[in-house]
């Protein structure tokens, strides 16, 4: 029996692949062919459609790399086609190897109106429906001969077009006219469907055997030499098998529609406008014939990008959104990454995406939709309440590499203590095609079995694949009450995320991050990139407070909608593909220049601001738009008083010290620290025998991801690069230079006369290949976590490896700063643009532990980019000494945030302040709605309860409690203002935005 099933599976495979497949378009007839070569960048349709194409045939070569080519398919429909569906069938040179990465099209008619995408998995474009025979024929498509990049992860020049070259990559495979033969196209979705059942059911199963029987009646049915004349009677042998209803206790699948793009990764940001046009051409196209077919699209760029770019396109798509059909969701401007975008960031991700939704199709998206992003911070709980969002979706979890998450279906708590209903799909894809092994792995992995019965599947081709298939329509209806599968039900994600909370409503909790224990390479690759991201969000923050500040103070205009325009440009490269540094060369050299832009003319409106606020004078103003008091400077506002400046170094012996009375630092002749010593606790921090500010190299050669992954044995072998070729005074600073490989590192110490932290800012012209540098501050502190800072607020992590969710944890994320500490003495060290690190212990000769700090600086993964992070970057740092959390927050923000000091008039009041050491004012602005409200966001920093005064000290009639799209809280009211003061009450890392209404 059991080589009598083997033979008959394979009896079924050669069949559906040699004869049945082939027989869906067996009529053909010829079209003729002719192409003209876009040069250079895309062109306009209109452009395209008028070009002067030249004839070419099947097997002739075209594309090259990142090109554009237009081909116009003309002909007649054959007049014995007459009264059957006819197509056109192209294959422009699919390999089959991925889902739409490459060759991709969009098929227009000659009026320049889009019909569909034409992709590996979605190779047709209708013509006529039934045809009358004789019909003239005449399509355009404009192709992209976008390049293979992944392939087998190896470093390649494909991923810019400046190193790409120009050798045609695709040759043109088959374009005719086709008769759809319905018949035997619904004979091979039975037989898909039952042989995929057949092969995930059990081999003592009946069911199993049934369906054996009626597939081997069916191909005895069927000639294979005349497949159209009898299909009919092959799927006769089917009715009976496909007709048994599902079990009551089967597994319950909501199915949704979905094309996951990346808004960038092996192909530019500009690729992604076509893609996402393509693909919604494709779906609303589809959902013309299936009126039961849901698709859900998030972010909101890549649906402005329609708007602004596809016009006629964006028209289906509303007039589909309005039918319930085609289903906005995610609430974010990108899927973008959440472990490195700041607080204020992430709050305006979800503000900017929410109201896009709200303001072109009226919708409260109410799920968040994160499918493939690389770990989840802490915070995102509460932003996804304060978006007034309800659920959450991922599925990137089930990639960890050595823990199995618990659950599919829980409460994530975050770090404040605010829940959120969340699901990962079992089926462990966000691709999914409807295969019988799909759905019996959503159904046999489903790990909340007994408690909960249903899952969630978003199904179709991805990246450019053009979302779900008519094929995958076919396999779903099959699918939905069949007996031995999971049922079926499209629905959009809203519906699913209702029943699986009434289903499940008390689901257990998982509190903290999602820490994905994989790609944590991402938290250092391409440092640029992560710069420009930092820098960015910072200089956002003082643009935006200065220029509310001007308005208030001088009534000068709001640049509303400059800043709402870089606000985009700074969220879109947040993207989980952008921002950790795992896209081709041309993403992040494109992202580099963007920052730059974006960096002057921010700094441009700030500095514009401030001279409008100080007014003409000759006072030095020093305005600080950190939220912390600075050498006598209010926070938020500008005074006349100066920094003390630093202190010069001097010589004892063969080193330099630094040494203001607070603390004292000791660098030998390697440019290395032998002692940092706290005067005021009478305390030494580096262990002894051990150096401070040491840069490692580690050897750095993943086992697949390149860009994305550090692997745990990298520690196992490293180089301390503890030679220096100079040590200098250099001013106020100690000046130390390094050689090492073909790279070269020079730094500068300083340390300011009034300050508790060494600053250490360093250059690096970085020359290496597949290496990682680290820098090292061995610490004599026994502590069993570090504090790391997130957005509003921060995490701890174990320094140990108890266990092995423990040891998974050697790469972290941090913000600004990363603290570990004893229970009355911390350590913090703090940086302006380091992410990725990671904190050990070790046993010290005399007994206890002393506890390792490095940040990592560079890596040079050469795949996707091979030239990764090759170049000069520079970094500063900040050692923190008796550092409380305070401190760290403190420190973070003011390295960050450097005072900037211009000639003028009189001080300049703060618009807003708080009273309590560990209240963070993270935003200060104008409303949205440009109604000339002030909003301000605070959050507790410190991670306890805090009571504080907040003050404004502008004319303000009342305040008002709202959510990140700045409209009052459900059952909250305006209070009323006594003396331009409110009293708050903050729980651990609670986030309140007050809106203003002024007078």
């Amino acid at each position: 029996m059991h080589d009598d099933r083997v033979l008959i599976e394979r009896r079924l495979a050669r069949a559906m692949s040699q004869r049945l497949r082939p027989a869906v378009h067996a009529r053909t007839a010829p079209l003729d062919i002719a192409a003209w070569q876009a040069p250079g960048e895309p062109v306009p349709v209109a452009e395209g459609l008028a070009a002067q194409h030249k004839p070419v045939a099947v097997g002739d070569a075209w594309g090259p790399p990142w090109g554009t080519t237009w081909f116009r398919i003309s002909g007649e429909v054959p007049p014995e086609f007459a009264g059957q569906r006819v197509e056109a069938v192209v294959d422009l040179g699919f390999d089959g190897a991925g889902s739409g990465f490459q060759a991709e099209a969009l098929a227009y008619r000659p009026d320049g109106t889009a019909i569909k995408g034409v992709n590996p998995f979605n190779a047709w474009v209708p013509i006529a429906d039934p045809a009358a025979g004789g019909e003239p024929v005449l399509l355009h498509l404009e192709a992209a001969s976008n390049p293979v990049v992944e392939h087998e992860y190896r470093p390649t020049p494909m991923g810019d077009v400046r190193t790409a070259g120009d050798a045609p990559l695709y040759r043109i495979q088959r374009v005719e006219l086709a008769v759809l033969d319905t018949e035997v196209y619904e004979l091979v979705r039975d037989l898909e469907v039952l042989g995929e059942l057949m092969a995930e059911l059990d081999l003592g199963s009946p069911r199993r055997w049934e369906i054996l029987r009626a597939i081997e009646r069916a191909l005895d049915a069927v000639d294979l030499h005349d497949v159209s004349a009898t299909a009919a009677a092959g799927r006769a042998e089917l009715v009976d098998v496909l007709s048994r209803k599902a079990s009551a206790s089967a597994h319950r699948l909501s199915a949704v529609g979905h094309a996951h793009i990346d808004s960038a990764w092996l192909w530019p940001l500009r690729e992604t406008v076509r893609k996402v046009a393509r693909t919604a051409a494709n779906v609303t196209a589809l959902m013309d014939e299936h009126p039961e077919f849901v698709f859900a699209m998030s972010q909101a760029q890549q649906l402005a990008w329609i708007k602004e770019f596809r016009p006629e396109v964006f028209a289906r798509v509303v007039e589909k959104i309005k039918a319930g059909q085609f289903v906005p969701v995610g609430g974010m401007w990108v899927e973008s990454d959440t472990n490195m975008p700041g607080g204020e960031a992430l709050a305006r991700q979800f503000s900017h995406g929410k109201r896009f939704y709200l303001d072109e199709f009226g919708i409260e998206t109410e799920e968040v939709w994160l499918p493939d992003s690389f770990g989840y911070s802490g915070a995102l709980p509460q932003l996804v309440a304060l978006s007034r969002s309800r659920w959450f979706l991922t599925q990137k979890i089930s990639w960890n590499q050595t823990n199995q998450f618990p659950h599919h279906t829980f409460w994530w708590e975050g770090i404040d203590g605010t829940r959120v209903f969340t699901h990962f799909p079992p089926v462990d894809t966000y691709n999914a095609q409807f295969s019988g092994r799909e759905m019996a792995h959503a159904s046999r992995n489903f790990r909340d079995k007994g408690a909960a019965t249903r899952s969630l599947v978003p199904f179709g081709w991805g990246d450019g694949g053009g979302g779900p298939t008519r094929e995958m329509l076919s396999r779903a209806a099959r699918l939905a009450d069949l007996e031995g599968s999971p049922t079926v039900d499209i629905e959009p994600p809203a519906e699913f995320f209702r029943k699986a909370q009434a289903d499940y409503p008390n689901a257990p909790v998982w509190a903290g991050e999602l820490y994905l224990e994989f790609h944590r390479g991402t938290y250092t690759s391409q440092a640029k990139t992560k710069q420009g991201n930092r820098r960015s969000e910072h200089l956002l923050r003082e643009a935006e407070l200065w220029a509310a500040t001007a308005a208030v103070r001088t009534g000068v205009d709001y640049p509303y909608a400059q800043l709402d325009r870089v606000w985009k440009t700074v969220l879109l490269h947040q993207f989980h593909d952008i921002l950790p540094g795992s896209s081709i060369a041309w993403v992040h050299r494109e992202a580099a220049d963007t920052y730059a832009a974006v960096a002057q003319e921010l700094t441009e409106l700030i500095e514009q601001t401030q001279k409008t606020l100080a007014g003409k004078g000759n006072l030095p103003l020093t305005f600080n738009a950190a939220p912390h008091a600075t050498a006598g400077v209010p926070a938020l506002g500008a005074s006349t008083a100066q920094s003390a400046g630093d202190v010069p170094p001097r010589q004892q012996d063969e080193n330099l010290l630094l040494d203001n009375g607070i603390i004292r630092v000791t660098i030998d002749p390697r440019g290395l620290f032998t002692s940092v010593y706290d005067l005021v606790a009478d305390r030494e921090v580096v262990p002894e025998g051990a150096v401070g500010n040491l840069p490692q190299l580690h050897p750095d050669f993943p086992n697949q991801y390149d860009a994305w992954d550090v692997e745990s044995f990298y520690r196992n072998t490293v180089t301390d690069l503890t030679q220096a070729d100079e040590r200098t005074v250099d001013g106020d600073a100690v000046r130390i230079r390094r050689n090492f490989g073909e790279s070269t590192m020079t730094q500068w110490i300083r340390l300011a006369q009034d300050s508790q932290a060494v600053r250490i800012d360093t250059e690096v012209d970085w020359r290496e290949k597949e290496k990682f540098l680290k820098l090292a501050f061995p610490l004599d502190l026994h502590s069993l976590a570090a504090a790391a800072e997130t957005q509003f607020g921060h995490v701890s992590r174990p320094t140990h490896h108890n266990t092995s969710w423990d040891a998974a944890k050697f790469e972290i994320c941090a913000h600004r700063w990363v603290r570990v500490a004893e229970p009355d003495y911390g350590v913090a060290l703090v940086n302006d643009a380091t992410y990725g690190h990671d904190v050990s212990r070790t046993a010290r000769p005399g007994g206890g532990t002393a506890t390792t700090l490095r940040a990592s600086l560079l890596r040079a993964p050469r795949y996707p980019d091979p030239e990764t992070d090759q170049g000069v970057h520079r970094f500063a740092h900040a050692l923190v000494l008796g550092a409380s959390v305070t401190d760290a927050v403190r420190q973070g923000y003011r390295i960050n945030l450097p005072a900037r000091v211009l000639p003028g008039a009189a001080p300049i009041r703060p618009l807003v302040s708080v009273a309590h050491p560990g209240v963070v004012v993270e935003s200060v602005k104008l409303a949205d709605d440009r109604s000339g409200d002030v909003v301000v966001r605070i959050y507790e920093s410190l991670g306890g309860r805090a009571v504080s005064t907040v003050r404004a000290d502008f004319p303000a009639t009342a305040v008002t409690r709202t959510d990140l799209l700045e409209r009052p809280l459900p059952g909250t009211a305006e209070e009323p203002l006594a003396d331009n003061e409110i009293q708050l009450r903050l729980r651990p890392f609670e986030i309140v935005t007050l809106r203003y209404r002024r007078e």
